[in-house]
């Protein structure tokens, strides 16, 4: 852009100004962010005025596609077979534009962003190969999650969605044989040199069955003596098409699913992905229901922070204090379990609220609760972060500064150990954060022990939410009173047919959602989760497409491990604290 250029404060404006009829269009929607169809010979350009631009979109989001082939309702949308969107955020402006690609539906291609954003690396790989997506221009485009020798792309309409739609499957040793040598990760094919100095380099294999792995997770080292000189993540061990199963349930039956995606996280993914379908819907859910989904929230962040300090802690050699974590843990499950029923996986929230009102007695169980863990969060603090053993292996190991962890998509509490206090939160409240007391908690340094510290921050804090939540508890219904909220209200059904016949149908075939798109965003446990879901004025949604921090977190592992030992680089993992299905889906 011309130093003399008039300064134009709407991004949008910008790429009109910039590309002219490289804009294709700008599609109508419920968003807070404008969404721009963008001319083949534009999409590079245009990600990069986003970049350069004055407060720039420096956080590639998500980047993903959607196969159009099947989609009814597409009025006054470009024609498209299918369609490569892409997610960008502006920390600095606090703001989001979305960026659309139309391809040919047979051969789909698209010109790689890679060189603009690095980030998008990994997402257009999961692009191809779940819908065949070909990027030009992408430095190694290879399969991400499906083995090499995988027949099709799972998420186009044409692809079977359960294993009863294809033959029988039968395994000979010549297909075995053929299987392993698909998926043989060979260095030199992969671009990484096999020697340094002219010595040969060691390679590694470190998982995907390694206790230090902290989940199904491979990643191929380089090494000259101890010292890392490459690595390779190899992720979609624990790949289970989430994505492709929620085109198959109900927009209802779906919530369950959103409980594995972050294993950890419990009720966490509910909730980004009914924000969209409320959002849809046209749905406000009651006070009462937005305060018990902050508070379950919190304590899950809290259970999952636990889990986080104590391995890292062992990992580091200091081995006392995980048992003691785990009694916390499970003093906070005997509060969940009472109040939703269920412990790690609740599937607690509903369409338009939560699936019942608190149990007699609740408030007692997360004081006490609330007055047991700062102690031992103090307890900890010298068993851990005061330990001398734990800050010689955590100070100044395995740096990422804010740039870095922008550039590789990454969020979470590694961007703010790098000091910029990005909270969703904070940013752009949902579930009336807004009213809530907390502080963003950042650190300095961006090493290991900066991101150690944050979350452990980020426990009082949520302590400090969940007291609020229980001190001002407001009264009134748990679900909205609306038709699309499901299941009615119980005693309902016994007394009307028509509130019966909803059940019914609802159950057999679910709640009609309007057409259209939406997002939800929320700041999980490890960072930016958010959910995108078309609607084709169905029972389940046409496209759910599920934006994992996990997975960008392991992005920048090839740029941050080299010159690190081995007994370094896994504390380096722990200290990014992925969930394997949270980057597998």
């Amino acid at each position: 852009m011309s130093l003399d250029a008039p300064r134009i404060d709407d991004p949008a404006d910008e790429l009109r100004a910039r590309l002219g009829t490289g804009v294709v269009a700008e599609q109508a929607t419920g968003e807070p962010f404008p969404v721009l169809w963008i001319a083949r010979e534009a999409w590079v350009e245009a990600h990069r005025a986003l970049r350069e631009i004055e407060r720039p979109f420096t956080l590639m989001a998500d980047l993903w596609g959607t196969d159009e082939t099947a989609r009814h309702h597409r009025a006054g949308l470009p024609p498209s077979g299918v369609t490569v969107t892409s997610h960008l955020v502006s920390p600095a402006r606090n703001a989001d534009i979305r960026l659309k690609l139309a391809c040919d539906g047979t051969a789909p291609r698209a010109p790689s962003v890679t060189r603009v954003y690095p980030g998008a690396d990994w997402y257009e790989r999961e692009t191809f190969d779940m819908l065949g997506v070909q990027f030009d221009g992408h430095p190694l485009l290879r399969r991400i999650y499906m083995p090499n020798d995988w027949q099709g792309h799972p998420l186009r309409k044409s692809h079977h969605a359960r294993a009863t739609e294809k033959p029988p499957y039968r395994m000979t040793p010549e297909s075995f044989a053929a299987t392993e040598e698909a998926n043989t990760l060979d260095p030199a094919r992969l671009g990484l040199p096999t020697e340094r100095d002219g010595v040969e380099l060691m390679v590694l294999n470190m998982g995907p069955h390694h206790p230090s792995t902290h989940g199904v997770f491979r990643i191929l080292l380089g090494l000259d003596g101890e010292e890392i000189v490459w690595a390779y993540p190899d992720i979609g061990y624990h790949h289970r098409g989430a994505e492709k199963m929620a085109e198959r349930q109900t927009w209802h039956g779906f919530i369950p699913y959103c409980d594995r995606i972050d294993y950890l996280g419990g009720v966490t993914h509910e909730l980004p992905y009914l924000m969209a379908v409320e959002s849809l819907s046209g749905i406000d859910v009651p006070e009462r229901a937005q305060c018990i989904r902050v508070m379950l929230a919190e304590i899950f962040r809290v259970t999952s922070h636990l889990l986080f300090y104590g391995t890292i802690a062992q990992d580091a050699g200091v081995m006392s204090p995980i048992f003691y974590m785990f009694v916390d843990r499970e003093r906070a499950y005997d509060v969940i379990q009472a109040i939703t029923g269920g412990r790690m996986h609740p599937a607690f929230l509903r369409i338009g609220g939560v699936a019942m009102d608190l149990p007699t007695g609740w408030d007692g169980l997360v004081r006490d609760f609330l007055d047991w863990m700062p102690a031992r969060l103090d307890d900890y603090e010298g068993m851990v972060m005061r330990s001398e053993m734990f800050r010689a292996r955590t100070k100044g190991i395995a740096l990422a500064d804010a740039e870095t962890c922008l550039k590789w998509s990454m969020t979470g509490p590694s961007l703010r150990a790098a000091g910029l206090p990005w909270d969703i939160r904070k940013e752009r409240p949902y579930s009336g954060y807004e009213s809530y007391d907390f502080d963003v908690v950042t650190a300095e340094g961006g090493d290991i022990y900066a991101r150690t510290r944050v979350r452990v921050g980020e426990m009082r804090e949520s302590l400090r939410i969940i007291r609020q939540c229980v001190d001002r508890m407001p009264g009134g219904p748990v679900k909205a009173d609306h038709p699309r909220a499901f299941p009615p209200p119980r005693a309902q059904t016994l007394e009307d047919i028509e509130t019966l016949i909803h059940h019914f149908v609802g159950t057999a075939w679910g709640p009609r959602v309007p057409v259209g798109e939406a997002t939800g965003q929320i700041e999980s446990a490890r960072g930016l989760a958010q959910y995108s879901i078309v609607s084709d004025d169905g029972g389940h949604s046409y496209r759910t497409r599920i934006r994992t921090p996990s997975f960008a977190n392991l992005q920048a592992i090839p740029e941050v491990a080299p010159g690190l030992t081995v007994a370094d680089f896994v504390m380096h993992i722990a200290s990014l604290d992925f969930v394997m299905s949270d980057v597998d889906k």
